[in-house]
């Protein structure tokens, strides 16, 4: 009798699933024995619309493997478009258990530069993109009475980065609407989780290189392989993560964090309330050495990956 598949039965979407970290995790998910929806819109990395032969080619390459898949080449950012690959889903396969949002695009700039279309074309993606197919999908795995939703952030909303004002909002927004989605669905057994990925992609290969520095991190992050994203993101769509909903993780190469979520650092407090007199001589001095300093990504991640 054949061995148990941990994703046996299951059937799970995948944006942006053409190349990169999404693909990984619809070969993978084909592997661990799911029927999978590879979403891709075609696109370039800034966005412009191309072709769907890589979702085309994924769903081959899972095929080719004995694995069950179809592709998608909708959009996204299109509420019309979130519903009609949720529906793909169901007319192949008869149910969708997870949810993957991985499609994205990146049109970096520093932010005296950036212009309202690059503005928005990121958050319509990324952000506008995991609400309206996790939106599609709600409906679906409110009537099975489970399923799971796993979001794509980014440690440069989590903690920051340069020229990305855009990128950094919509995946921070991500982490909330995630948080939001657990809170909602829980009654009905449905579960969202976020992953800050450490990956070479197309995406990644377009960080600007403008001195030693920033060479050697990206030579660093080139040894870090898609595939290493895809046994978490698996774990959360599979029943064994069934009791992990509201979380953030990062997977970084060999390793895997847990996030911290925004809370209370220190408080001060003052009966007769407060002045600007009394905010600067005594509430400032009192929460200052509590101050989040201005740092970046590779600030808080400063060690060799392993």
């Amino acid at each position: 009798m054949p061995t148990a598949k941990p994703l046996d039965g299951k059937v799970v979407l995948v944006t942006g699933a053409g190349g990169g970290i999404g693909r990984a995790i619809a070969i993978e998910a084909a592997r661990a024995g799911a029927s999978v929806v590879v979403n891709d819109l075609g696109a370039t990395l800034d966005g412009q619309r191309e072709s769907s032969v890589a979702a085309e080619d994924a769903v081959a390459q899972i095929e080719k493997a004995g694995g069950r898949a179809v592709a998608n080449g909708d959009d996204v950012s299109q509420p019309d478009g979130a519903q009609a690959m949720v529906r793909q889903a169901t007319d192949a396969f008869g149910r969708l258990d997870a949810v993957v949002n991985n499609a994205g695009i990146l049109r970096d700039g520093f932010f005296h530069k950036m212009t309202y279309e690059n503005f928005d074309a990121v958050v319509k993606v990324h952000l506008y993109g995991s609400f309206n197919v996790s939106r599609a999908a709600a409906d679906v795995m409110r009537q099975q009475n489970s399923g799971s939703m796993i979001h794509m952030t980014s440690t440069s909303g989590l903690i920051g980065n340069l020229a990305q004002a855009n990128y950094s909002a919509a995946k921070l927004g991500v982490a909330a609407l995630s948080k939001s989605i657990a809170l909602d669905l829980k009654r009905w057994n449905i579960r969202s989780n976020c992953i800050a990925p450490f990956a070479w992609s197309r995406m990644t290969s377009s960080i600007k290189i403008d001195s030693p520095e920033q060479e050697e991190r990206v030579n660093r992050m080139k040894e870090m392989s898609p595939d290493k994203i895809a046994p978490v993101a698996l774990f959360l769509a599979s029943d064994e993560g069934a009791d992990t909903t509201g979380q953030i993780f990062a997977v970084r190469n060999n390793e895997i964090f847990l996030i911290s979520q925004p809370r209370p650092l220190r408080s001060v407090h003052r009966g007769e309330g407060w002045t600007i007199d009394s905010v600067r001589d005594q509430a400032i001095p009192a929460l200052r050495p509590s101050y989040v300093p201005l740092d970046v990504s590779a600030d808080v991640f400063s060690w060799d990956p392993v």
